[in-house]
């Protein structure tokens, strides 16, 4: 099904369909084709999909198209788009990044890792679309040249809405939600993206606050093929490192999650002493810079296996990967359906 073929189908303004095929979407699924008919009548939407399904164009494809078709530059921020994770964040804006610059529609990130020179780049200039967390987005409604670029919003994306719906977070976002109407003298369109999400009804209900929604879904599901290992209890941590690192001389690239920071450094360091390096960790409590750098070397290949909390647990690129691995019990279902997924 080529994009050109689906182009009137799908409502895309020409000009992204000539980007987007340089980028290499060359075709989209269905579910990406039902969700630009919904929100090209601008209808606050609950996207509901595995990983690797493309929810992010789903949603930001129509938000793409909308800008270029009204034109300009100025106006202030048209679009929000919010995640629970500043790693996801980067993810998102790698991806998007050079395809909005070269639709000519400013894209940026502001979060707690953004740079003082970018976050003066954004307060004097502020973007067309920017990229941001529940927190920073608190921030953004009480700075005085943000609030005031917020009178021509549009869109408000919501990505990894399960992960917000049951916490201080999710009510915090909630109120916001509703301050970002009172800021912007236009309609708001809100959008969820989710992969795990139980109830799509509730989270549209949650995202939207009563308002009319509609769902989109992936019809069918994905098979994951899942070992369970039991380990006895006496047995020592030094032999469950013993027992992971054949795996990652198996499979060349594995993502192991763990419940705490402790643990992931703990493992990483006999891991990568059992593997002879090239074994990383990821947890929120790393700089930056070390960070960014676990997650480039993740994606080139260059890692044979990563530690990670919850922070590489959603919708990130994590490149090929072809083993992923929960250290001891992951404490709720959702949590172990959206590690496989990676």
């Amino acid at each position: 099904m080529e994009v050109m073929a689906e182009a009137e189908e799908a409502l895309l303004h020409p000009k992204l369909i000539e980007v987007a095929k340089r980028y290499g979407y060359s075709s989209f699924n269905e579910l990406q084709l039902r969700a630009f008919k919904v929100l090209r009548r601008r209808v606050n939407t609950v996207i509901v999909a595995p990983t690797g399904y493309g929810k992010t164009e789903a949603a930001l494809f129509p938000v793409l198209s909308a800008l270029l078709e009204e034109g300009g530059t100025e106006g202030g921020i048209r679009a929000l788009y919010v995640t629970p994770l500043r790693a996801l964040n980067r993810d998102i804006f790698a991806r998007m990044g050079r395809l909005a610059k070269d639709l000519g529609v400013a894209l940026e990130v502001r979060h707690g890792d953004t740079p003082q020179s970018v976050r003066r780049r954004i307060a004097e200039r502020p973007p067309q679309i920017l990229i941001t967390t529940p927190e920073t987005l608190q921030f953004v409604l009480v700075n005085q040249k943000l609030r005031g670029a917020l009178r021509e919003l549009e869109w408000v994306i919501v990505d990894e809405l399960h992960e917000l719906m049951s916490s201080k977070r999710g009510l915090q976002l909630t109120i916001a939600l509703e301050r970002l109407e009172e800021a912007s003298e236009r309609r708001l369109c809100r959008v969820g993206l989710s992969a795990t999400v139980r109830n799509p009804f509730t989270a549209g209900l949650f995202l939207t606050g009563g308002r009319y929604f509609e769902i989109v879904e992936a019809r069918g599901g994905r098979r994951y093929e899942i070992d369970v290992v039991y380990t006895r209890a006496y047995e020592e941590a030094e032999e469950r490192a013993k027992l992971l690192a054949e795996l990652v001389e198996k499979w060349k690239s594995v993502l192991i999650f763990t419940n705490t920071r402790d643990t992931a450094e703990a493992l990483g360091l006999r891991l990568s002493k059992l593997c002879g390096g090239a074994v990383a960790v990821h947890h929120g409590s790393l700089s930056r810079e070390q960070r960014t750098e676990v997650e480039r070397r993740l994606k080139e290949g260059a890692l044979k296996c990563v530690v990670a909390t919850s922070s590489l647990e959603l919708g990130i690129d994590v490149g090929h990967v072809q083993y992923v691995v929960q250290y001891m019990s992951p404490r709720q279902v959702n949590r172990l359906v959206q590690r496989v997924g990676r």
